[in-house]
């Protein structure tokens, strides 16, 4: 008896343990040579890549490199579909290669996306990759991605990765790397808004105090809306701040009709815009920044991109949002699932400048077959841009670190996403392993080095079409993906690693992820006094590989982590003036 009941126990505690594991993915990690010399001679060009973590879908693009500032504002493509404005643009992007983990080979010939030699030179390359064979890992049951009701705080009020990303909805945050299952960590407040006024999506947490965050309120009856501050009261009710704009309220705009994108928050300012996609027959889109006392810094006219006369008269919409905005690096994107269009926006450059065009990076609109509306041959409208009776539905734009974005994309086959470059180029539609053409409804990148960087969606799809949904059959929560991109320098340069550098540069450890040793090489362009120091995901110094006098050219440090645990670390190499931080993974 006495030992049935010791099995009994064992069981049930075997049983506990695998029920409360915390959230711990495994990551997708890429790791390729950041200096690539060709000849541009038309033979091939083979750069082996090494794929660690999970297996991996690979996209290689070329872009040009330095020559933002000679690409002027200009549209391009069938329908004008592209605008680019003092960005480097794509020059060529190959099919999604699969890679298992090891190493492959991607190949390049040297040519454009059109079969045009490309001419010699310098560009940058990028590697863009997913796990598109294995299945979606759960990260929370109790907050889904839907739309554009949700927003993840990655980096903590200095700048450095949050050792547990904030992932947030409406009075509800959750810290990634929690158990899953547990519903108990689940920190919730309660929002009693002032009564007439209702909020609009996403709501901002404050990056430099996160008990504080904003969100967007409108008043129907008098037609008006604005911003509030408010204190994160957990397990409590939520305090509104009465000491900013005008007794809690910011300065107020125009807003006749619902549905507005919410706010979103950058190191100086406060984003938000109306738009009017469900009622308005008028051109009425506009773009806002604010202070952090509440005081408007800027209103800007969106509809010469997101009005159009020839949508009403055709029966489609005047306004096509953007009803969803985001952000990374302090590049604002703009979407709505009500549009084609997608575009990134510049408002730091746009306020330096004081030019309007300068606020405009790129723009994605119908033309390249991705994301685009009414392109079929059957449509109704064709080549109609405002139409919310149409898919692909993309209920939210968002970007990894390298500005890479995509769109959840529902209606358009058995798809998740549409993909971007950093200049807004198309890159196509893909799809995560096992899914089917049912709803998608929202998914968005952590990229920050965590240690939970990937990309992140609901599993809804399994619940059917939205016409015809069975909740009961979704998957409930929200879903891990592994994801990585890299970026590195084809150049013709000759004799490339036996010349002097002409620059500082530090390459990503190779090999990464890794278990216990890894090389961290580096260039100097001049001799000087170098330090080299590596630091957890809190931001503390943990080691230091290097503190002294080192000579011109190239030069490598091995990092023994034998008596670290595995996680993500970060590397910092300071000479002369110059430093760059790079992430790099220990698995044990």
């Amino acid at each position: 008896m006495r030992k049935t009941l010791i099995i009994t126990i064992a069981l049930l505690c075997s049983a506990s343990l695998a029920f409360g594991a915390d959230f711990n993915p495994t990551l997708l990690k890429l790791t390729a040579n950041p200096l690539v010399q060709y000849d541009f001679d038309g033979t091939n060009l083979n750069i082996p890549v090494t794929v660690t973590g999970t297996p991996a879908g690979i996209i290689f693009a070329v872009y040009t490199r330095g020559k933002a500032g000679e690409i002027p504002n200009i549209q391009n493509g069938y329908l004008g579909w592209h605008q680019v404005n003092k960005v480097d643009t794509c020059i060529y992007y190959s099919p999604l290669k699969s890679a298992g983990i090891g190493t492959t080979t991607i190949t390049w010939n040297g040519k454009d996306q059109d079969g045009g030699t490309v001419p010699a030179g310098e560009y940058t390359y990028y590697l863009w990759a997913y796990d598109n064979m294995s299945t979606k890992v759960k990260m929370t049951e109790f907050m889904r991605p839907y739309s554009s009701y949700y927003e993840v705080q990655e980096v903590d009020t200095d700048g450095l990765p949050l050792a547990k990303p904030i992932y947030y909805h409406y009075g509800q945050r959750w810290y990634v790397g929690n158990d899953p299952l547990d519903e108990s960590l689940l920190e919730k407040t309660t929002i009693s808004r002032p009564e007439g006024w209702a909020s609009r999506n996403i709501q901002a947490i404050d990056p430099h105090d996160f008990n504080f965050f904003y969100m967007q309120v409108q008043n129907t009856d008098s037609g008006m809306a604005g911003l509030l501050k408010w204190k994160w009261v957990p397990g409590g009710d939520a305090e509104m701040m009465t000491d900013f704009g005008d007794n809690g309220f910011s300065d107020l705009w125009s807003a006749p009709v619902c549905d507005k994108p919410g706010v979103i928050a950058s190191e100086n300012y406060l984003y938000t815009a109306d738009q009017n996609h469900v009622g308005s027959p008028e051109p009425d889109v506009q773009f806002y920044i604010y202070d952090y006392d509440g005081y408007m810094v800027d209103e800007i006219d969106l509809t010469p991109w997101w009005s159009s006369p020839e949508a009403l008269e055709a029966g489609a919409q005047m306004n096509g949002g953007p009803n969803e905005l985001d952000i990374r690096h302090e590049k604002v994107f703009l979407n709505c699932h009500c549009s084609c269009l997608k575009q990134m926006v510049d408002p730091i450059r746009y306020l330096e400048t004081d030019e309007y065009d300068d606020l405009f990076v790129w723009t994605n609109g119908n033309g390249d077959y991705v994301l685009d509306h009414n392109f079929e041959e059957t449509a109704a409208l064709p080549w109609i841009c405002m139409d919310y009776n149409v898919g692909p539905y993309t209920y939210n734009l968002d970007s990894d670190d390298l500005l890479w974005s995509q769109c959840p994309a529902y209606d358009v086959g058995a798809v998740s996403f549409g993909l971007m470059g950093p200049d807004g180029t198309g890159i196509g539609y893909f799809a995560f392993a096992g899914e089917t053409a049912g709803w998608k409804k929202g998914s968005f990148f952590i990229d920050s080095g965590t240690a939970y960087d990937g990309m992140y969606c609901d599993n809804e799809h399994t619940g059917g079409p939205h016409y015809d949904w069975n909740a009961d059959l979704r998957g409930l929560g929200c879903y891990f993906i592994g994801h990585d991109s890299i970026t590195g320098v084809i150049t013709n340069a000759v004799d490339v690693a036996d010349d002097a550098p002409a620059a500082f540069a530090v390459a990503q450890n190779t090999p990464n992820p890794f278990n216990p040793t890894t090389t961290i090489s580096f260039s100097l362009a001049q001799a000087g006094t170098v330090s080299i120091d590596v630091y957890n995901v809190a931001g503390q110094n943990v080691a230091t590989l290097a503190d002294g006098y080192m000579e011109a050219g190239s030069h490598s440090v091995v990092w023994d982590a034998s008596a670290f645990s595995a996680g993500v670390y970060f590397y910092t190499v300071k000479s002369g003036g110059h430093a760059k931080t790079m992430k790099m993974t220990l698995i044990k």
